[in-house]
């Protein structure tokens, strides 16, 4: 996991108004992480107020509200695209931070006093990735492996970018985070747009392509010009 990955994704939980802590400095490899480097980030919502309902699977931010803590892994496998049942089943260091262990290690980021009112014990285990199929069966199928598996909440990178580019206003200088700058930049010279004029751009160019016809080829349903039609009187 690189740190613009990380980087991301602490921005989009801060813009929600989380407290997000760093679990380790350092990157593990050539070796198997203990329980207490499995998890990326720790996250706490201090707006969090009890209620009945528990937040969706898919974490927009509409849904993040109803967390109250959480332990973050991300999996910035952007070469993958989507998690699909194969790679679900052939990567199970992706699962490694749901094993009790790891869990039970992450408490201590959370003290938690069960008879003080307000505070909420569970923690909520969310995974960053890619992105799932969009095809099925095997988009249903990707879910309820996560869900089998223990995995409370996903979250795509494309989720998290889609929030931070519409939330960056592009007359304020976020010289304190790389991530908001960079993206401040890409917005600035037209190098990202916002979702509504893509969507409008693919709702428009089939009617542009029907409009504008590659040289030398006649559009099907264009009447014959005058030039083509036969003459009244013309001999064959």
């Amino acid at each position: 996991m690189s740190a613009i990955d990380e980087g991301i994704v602490r921005e989009y939980f801060e813009q929600n108004g989380f407290l997000v802590r760093q679990a380790r400095k350092y990157q593990v490899q050539a070796r198997r992480k203990t329980s207490d480097e499995e998890v990326d980030l720790v996250v706490y919502n201090p707006a969090f107020q009890r209620s009945g309902r528990k937040p969706d699977f898919f974490l927009f931010s509409t849904e993040l509200p109803y967390i109250d803590r959480a332990i973050v892994v991300v999996k910035g496998w952007h070469t993958t695209a989507h998690f699909t049942p194969a790679t679900l089943k052939s990567s199970p260091e992706i699962f490694s931070f749901l094993e009790e262990t790891v869990v039970k290690d992450a408490t201590r980021f959370f003290p938690v006093d069960p008879e003080e009112p307000g505070n909420h014990p569970d923690i909520t285990k969310i995974l960053v990735l890619p992105g799932l199929p969009t095809a099925e069966p095997f988009r249903s199928q990707s879910v309820q492996m996560l869900k089998e598996r223990g995995v409370d909440g996903i979250i795509s990178f494309r989720t998290m970018l889609l929030d931070i580019i519409e939330r960056i206003e592009t007359n304020r200088n976020y010289r304190k985070s790389d991530t908001l700058q960079l993206l401040r930049i890409l917005k600035i010279y037209d190098l990202l747009r916002a979702p509504q004029l893509d969507l409008l751009s693919e709702r428009t160019s089939p009617r542009r392509r029907a409009r504008v016809q590659p040289e030398g080829r006649a559009a099907t349903n264009a009447p014959a010009s005058t030039a083509d039609r036969p003459a009244e009187g013309r001999g064959q």
